[in-house]
């Protein structure tokens, strides 16, 4: 009888089942935040010293992500934008628990969705004091569980993974006699992936498809028929998928209370990063993970919902206040990556955004130095439009920007073919993202066999007689894998191994300079760490990547290309809620800049074709001489903290007091989002006309100059030029009206307010220094 329930396929899967029996110094206070104490959230030295007390973890942080690093128990959600330092923020929560003693590193489990998101987490912990801790992918952590328990709760040994799941769906769509061109064969497969991690059983996937809206490609009843073959095969052959490994670990820990208990006694702690990409199977398996306790932290962000067509959802994100309504709620809006114009330009972005996610979007705020504006270009056609972004990144390069620290994002992989030819006939190096993992390239691997017995029989080996420290031993035993001072020329397999090994050799001199008495075998035990953690260096060369394959990353330079209707949004894209997911990429795509952005697209596909593409709508109304919809105000996002009430009474010695919500700044002639500190000061944007008293400028700043005089101090002690800029503009009438001023604050307020206010009212204030300074 086919299974018609989640919990019927898994009870199916464990048919074997028979339960056994139970088993029975003191540190120097850190700079304040707000004096320059916060280290960037990027841009962090590749070996950072270890800090020596759990204080010392804590130093750095500025007060949003130090609440989320001292918030330890309970529930947890943490509201991340782009750029805000969302990873920093919990590994320095992980780290200052266990540095503390507050929590045991191995009763801890860090779950991400990627291995290069596990291992950097990996890599940042180890960097913290911070070892033991486990930080896995899902997968990997139910695979672990299930490898383990399988014995067990089943008997004999766990199936083998399929290896190549497409050619399963092949064999079953020809057993029920469908034929699939490869497009098809690929789709299907995503399919039934995602029928498995939202757990919907063959029989109830078409209506399931229809539901949801879903461009399915083949007849729902035929992609449901070689759904339901495809699992009677991996049956017949005794294999499982990797859908399959959450699917069973979810069913042994719903039916074995022995064997959740075991797990629930060793893992007492849960952090969940990108919890707005969790699937509801892997939802299913966090909740039995985590019995009837709350000792949960997530970090998401539901504009970053980029993976709804596998299963994705960020109501698990936006619902979990409902379902902890005792959780901490900390938003962290405070961008440390981008500059102020690409921040404003990805406000923009989502301030047309519609739906549940952009109700809850967050307010980005630059904490960077302005930039240069982000450049918008349209080409002829796209081998023109892969010759001038070429041409751009060459200009770069020349003027210092690392090739490495360069991207070129688009929306599909099969545009990547063009950009590879231009920056190839250009002598631009580049590599594609989503390629075989850096360690377990085979030059790699050879690499590291290689510098391992130079570090065992190094006195041996004439090539070490003249290598006088750790970089040139390096250098010295890979030239004889490959690695020479100079790159080869051209592009291909060959250039890609010389960047393999030139960043081993960047790597040792970055780990010499961090460790300067370290030695050969020391370099080799970091690399080893670094492969078992999947904490790959920086492979120098364009990257090439698509903007799903980009989530994550980071770059001074971004080039985001073929923004043309049809390709952005993606022309199957019909409904609202796919259109908005395709808005979400285009604004992951714009954060991941942190100085250049570039944004082009092509008017026809062929040199000599018709020029019939229009840019994407998404530009409409961002893009210089273009108007759109007005944008929608309806961001929560302001930084903060919020306090949950708790379901049952908590004893404490006070109120709790809840940080007053910040108003959003406001452009008072345009209405858009202010972001820059200079331009929040004024209220409006620097572009934007001013109505300012010029006379009344002129005398608040012969003022301020006797004010600065007397006091001996500058003149933006008393009050900067766009603090008077804005005074002369609202020209306030009463000390309310200026406090309301950005710049002016209390303690200005009440030492220079009525001097202020009297000039604004034309009149001339008593001479001398105004006020008493409380403080003084």
């Amino acid at each position: 009888m086919t299974p018609t329930t989640p919990a019927d396929v898994t009870r199916a899967a464990l048919i074997r089942l028979h339960p056994p029996p139970v088993d029975n110094a003191t540190h120097p206070p850190p700079p304040t935040w707000q004096h320059g104490g916060v280290t960037a959230a990027t841009h962090s030295t590749l070996f950072p010293q270890v800090p020596d007390t759990a204080d010392a973890v804590l130093d750095g942080l500025d007060p949003e992500q130090r609440a989320v690093a001292t918030a330890l128990h309970g529930p947890v959600c943490v509201l991340a934008g782009a750029g805000t330092g969302k990873t920093r923020a919990i590994t320095h929560r992980i780290a200052y628990g266990v540095r503390s003693g507050i929590l045991q590193p191995n009763s801890i489990l860090a779950v991400t969705f990627t291995n290069r998101a596990a291992g950097e987490m990996r890599g940042r912990l180890r960097h913290l004091g911070a070892g033991g801790v486990q930080a896995r992918t899902f997968h990997a952590a139910a695979l672990r569980q299930l490898q383990f328990f399988w014995p067990k709760a089943v008997g004999g040994e766990l199936p083998r993974i399929v290896d190549r799941k497409i050619q399963l769906v092949a064999d079953a769509a020809a057993a029920c006699r469908i034929r699939l061109e490869r497009g098809e064969l690929r789709d299907v497969t995503a399919e039934i992936e995602w029928s498995k991690v939202t757990q919907t059983v063959p029989a109830d996937y078409a209506a399931a498809a229809a539901k949801t809206g879903r461009l399915t490609p083949r007849n729902n009843a035929e992609t449901a028929q070689i759904y339901a073959t495809y699992e009677t095969l991996k049956r017949d052959r005794t294999l499982i998928d990797f859908e399959d490994v959450l699917l069973l670990t979810v069913g042994i820990l719903q039916d074995r209370h022995d064997i959740a208990e075991q797990v629930r006694s060793q893992y007492q702690h849960f952090v969940v990063d990108e919890y707005q990409d969790v699937s509801p199977l892997q939802q299913r398996l966090l909740d039995l993970w985590l019995g009837d306790r709350d000792n949960l932290c997530v970090v998401g962000d539901a504009s970053q919902t980029i993976y709804s067509f596998t299963g994705a959802t960020p109501d698990h994100l936006l619902n979990f206040r409902t379902r902890h309504p005792g959780a901490t709620v900390v938003k962290l809006v405070r961008d440390y990556r981008s500059t102020p114009q690409v921040v404003h330009l990805a406000n923009t972005l989502l301030s047309h955004a519609k739906g549940r996610a952009a109700e809850h979007r967050l307010e980005l705020i630059s904490q960077r130095d302005r930039g240069p504006e982000p450049a918008y270009t349209d080409y002829a056609d796209e081998p023109t439009e892969a010759e001038g972004t070429a041409r751009h990144i060459r200009t770069l390069i020349d003027n210092g920007v690392s090739a490495g620290e360069i991207a070129i994002l688009f929306r599909t992989n099969g545009q990547s073919e063009i950009y590879e030819q231009a920056l190839a006939d250009a002598g631009i190096p580049y590599q594609l993202r989503g390629a075989e993992r850096f360690f377990e390239r085979a030059e790699v691997r050879k690499a590291g066999h290689a510098l391992r017995s130079a570090a065992r029989f190094g006195n041996n080996d004439s090539l070490l007689d003249d290598a006088v420290d750790l970089p040139s031993q390096v250098r010295a035993v890979l030239s004889g894998e490959g690695w020479t001072s100079q790159p080869p020329d051209g592009s291909g397999a060959v250039r890609e191994r010389w960047e393999s090994l030139a960043a081993l050799v960047r790597l040792a001199e970055d780990f010499a300079r961090a460790k300067p008495t370290a030695t050969l075998t020391d370099l080799v035990a970091e690399l080893d760490e670094r492969a078992a953690a999947q904490h790959a260096p920086t492979v120098e060369g364009i990257t090439l990547a698509s903007l799903h394959a980009a989530k994550g990353l980071e770059w001074d330079a971004v080039f985001l290309v073929g923004l043309a209707e049809g390709m952005m949004p993606i022309t199957y894209a019909k409904t609202d809620e796919q259109i908005e997911e395709e808005r979400r990429l285009l604004y992951v795509g714009v954060t991941r800049a942190r100085h250049h952005l570039s944004l082009s697209w092509a008017l026809s596909r062929s040199p000599g074709g018709r020029p019939n593409r229009r840019p994407s709508r998404f530009l409409d109304g961002i893009r210089p001489g273009t108007s759109g919809a007005a944008a929608r105000n309806t961001s929560t996002g302001q930084g903060g903290i919020e306090h949950g009430t708790p379901s049952t009474p908590r004893t404490t010695t006070g109120p709790v007091r809840r940080r007053t919500a910040r108003t959003v700044a406001r452009c008072h002639v345009c209405g858009r989002t202010l972001t820059d500190a200079g331009e929040m000061k004024l209220m409006r944007c620097e572009d934007c006309p001013s109505d300012m008293d010029e006379g009344l400028y002129e005398r608040l700043r012969d003022w301020r100059a006797d004010q600065a005089q007397q006091l001996g101090q500058p003149a933006f002690c008393v009050f900067t030029d766009k603090t008077l800029i804005a005074i002369a503009e609202a020209m306030p009438e009463d000390a309310a009206q200026l406090a309301r001023i950005p710049g002016v604050g209390m303690r200005k307020l009440n030492r220079f307010g009525t001097d202020v206010l009297t000039i604004c009212a034309g009149g001339a204030p008593d001479t001398g220094v105004g006020g008493v300074d409380e403080d003084d």
